[in-house]
């Protein structure tokens, strides 16, 4: 059978969709507008992201309170994540984002003027993660479903290839930036970037002129909206498949936030610019990966495709225990950058193309909910691993855990007769 059809999301009997040209989600005016401002936003993110790591190492020097932050800043993601999905089916997305991008504009800045102070203290800090993970828990589903509105199904692939490409980007400038001006000025200036940065993306938006208006079959409330994206998910095999790797990889493997501020300091003796430094290096592999996706992809990849970028992610994370020298470590967390977006774009990619409008921002909740909602768990336990037996264990604990709950999930998805070459249940 051919994927055309699956590719238009599952909508019985319409013609495979011709061959997209490359780059197609840029012929979209509003589409480069948000891209754009995203692309602004997303570097201060990076920069509060470095800043955050080293604020609570300086005030606390605990990795396992490290890691009670990077949860605190999750949890309302695993909690109300759906719940901002189910709003996005219900309110256009656009006020939606401006709402959100709001709150978090308003969280960094508090942060900078506590930190400047002179007054910020370890509470204060784990306060304001809780705040911006309420804002992330809005934020995450109607962003990622606002790109189909933004750009129609044809183009979704290379919209989510871009977006990817700016997140990653700003990977390696935010940390690279933010870890020398650190060192020079201190952290509270990479939490002023941050807010200020905020401003792009909401004039962005102000100027957009695709409201998002959700599908009216998909305005529901929101007990009854919830149940009804789950039982999708858990009645569709691909999506089921797509959301349980995603639950593995986000508990186990992508804790990057605590594990490689750990590496720095416990394993490569480095301070502030070498963190940011090898956060950089991650996010040079994940734009090589996003650009690649970006020129060559079309179309919804294998489920296949998913689950061996997914190992090859638990196998990095392994190597990453071994490394004992900046030089290495560096090029094992840009292949690692490289694997993530792979892993990443080819997850949000089959969600969004196999689910129907009216669903789409409930099951992009699900999305954000597997993941980063998986974060307050991960963090914890590598934090927790980390402090008792040392940041090398924990990688190779939770590269190895990985591997094996991923095997699992590929064994029982051949059994169930799901056909990871083409997603379709047999």
């Amino acid at each position: 059978m051919p994927e055309g059809p699956e590719i238009t999301g599952g909508v019985g009997g319409r013609a495979p969709a011709p061959k997209q040209a490359r780059l197609g989600a840029l012929r979209h005016r509003d589409f480069r507008l948000f891209w754009i401002g995203q692309l602004v936003s997303q570097i201060g993110t990076w920069m509060q992201s470095v800043g955050q790591a080293w604020l609570v190492l300086e005030l606390t020097g605990s990795p396992l309170q490290l890691g009670v932050v990077s949860a605190l800043q999750f949890t309302p993601i695993l909690l109300l994540s759906p719940v901002g999905g189910a709003m996005s089916d219900r309110f256009a997305k656009r006020r939606v984002l401006l709402v959100s991008q709001t709150a978090m504009m308003v969280q960094a800045l508090a942060l900078a003027v506590l930190v400047w102070s002179g007054q910020v203290r370890y509470w204060h800090v784990a306060v304001l993660a809780v705040i911006y993970g309420l804002g992330r828990a809005i934020d995450i589903p109607a962003r990622q479903s606002y790109v189909t509105d933004l750009v129609g199904r044809p183009d979704v692939p290379n919209a989510v290839a871009l977006n990817s490409v700016v997140m990653n980007g700003a990977r390696i400038v935010g940390p690279a930036v933010a870890g020398l001006l650190i060192a020079r000025y201190g952290v509270a200036v990479a939490f002023l970037l941050n807010g200020v940065s905020f401003v792009a993306v909401l004039a962005a938006l102000a100027a957009i002129r695709t409201h998002g208006h959700p599908d009216p079959a998909g305005r529901l409330g929101i007990r009854e909206g919830l149940l009804g994206a789950v039982a999708y998910a858990s009645g569709t095999p691909p999506v089921a498949f797509t959301l349980g790797l995603m639950v593995v990889v986000s508990l186990l493997v992508l804790n990057f936030n605590v594990l490689v501020p750990l590496v720095a300091r416990d394993v490569l003796h480095q301070g502030a610019r070498g963190f940011g430094l090898l956060m950089s290096a991650l996010g040079a592999g994940a734009v090589t990966g996003g650009i690649g996706i970006a020129l060559l992809r079309h179309g919804r990849p294998p489920l296949s495709f998913l689950a061996g970028s997914a190992v090859t992610l638990c196998a990095g994370l392994i190597a990453l225990a071994m490394v004992g020298r900046f030089e290495i470590a560096a090029a094992v967390l840009a292949l690692l950058g490289c694997c993530q977006i792979l892993f990443n774009t080819g997850c949000n990619t089959t969600l969004q193309l196999i689910t129907p409008n009216a669903l789409r921002g409930r099951v992009m909740g699900l999305y954000a909910l597997t993941f980063a909602g998986m974060t307050p768990f991960g963090s914890l336990l590598v934090g927790t691993i980390a402090e008792h037996f040392g940041v090398r264990v924990a990688c190779a604990v939770g590269g190895a855990s990985g591997f094996l709950a991923v095997a699992v999930l590929v064994l029982v998805a051949h059994r169930a007769g799901l056909a990871l070459r083409h997603g379709r249940a047999l």
